[in-house]
């Protein structure tokens, strides 16, 4: 059986939308299961986002790429929830009870608000070398100085490395 239920919230065509627990339904699924627990929540889209951003970050192997784009998903969310995502400048004022978000949203997954910016900064990576970040053959601090080249840049690189079997 399941032993936490799913979270789902209402989709807007009818039916449910998971927000938690898609890994749950699908071994639901393959093992034959017809029935899960589930809790209803009617979430709005940017809360909802968090959830699942929240729920995806709970899983013990996760991919450098995979909290990079969570991280930004959630700070765009909170954004979007009239929190402040300034990662350049530490502004006067914040909405937030903590600061700036990324020093709350650092404090919510126990990294720095420095890590947290340098996942995000992975982001503008092209996909061959996000690759290499995920497959640990080039390092954070690398990666994220690679990320502040333009793409044809990052594209010469890969073509370096392809070209020397190098990192």
């Amino acid at each position: 059986g399941v032993l936490s239920p799913v979270v789902v919230r209402p989709h807007r065509d009818g039916g449910y939308e998971i927000l938690s627990g898609h890994r749950r339904v699908k071994a639901c699924e393959i093992a034959g299961i017809t029935e899960v627990p589930t809790v209803i929540k009617d979430l709005d889209d940017d809360t909802a986002t968090i959830l699942l951003v929240d729920s995806n970050l709970q899983r013990e192997n996760i991919l450098p790429s995979e909290k990079a784009f969570a991280y930004q998903m959630k700070l765009e969310a909170m954004n979007r929830r009239g929190q402040r995502t300034d990662l350049t400048s530490s502004p006067l004022a914040t909405k937030l009870s903590q600061g700036r978000s990324d020093v709350e949203l650092g404090e919510q997954v126990g990294e720095s608000k420095d890590q947290v910016r340098r996942y995000i900064r992975l982001t503008n990576l092209v996909p061959e070398l996000l690759d290499l970040v995920d497959e640990g053959k080039i390092k954070m601090r690398p990666a994220v100085e690679l990320s502040y080249l333009d793409e044809d840049s990052q594209r010469a690189v890969v073509d370096e490395i392809d070209l020397n079997q190098c990192t």
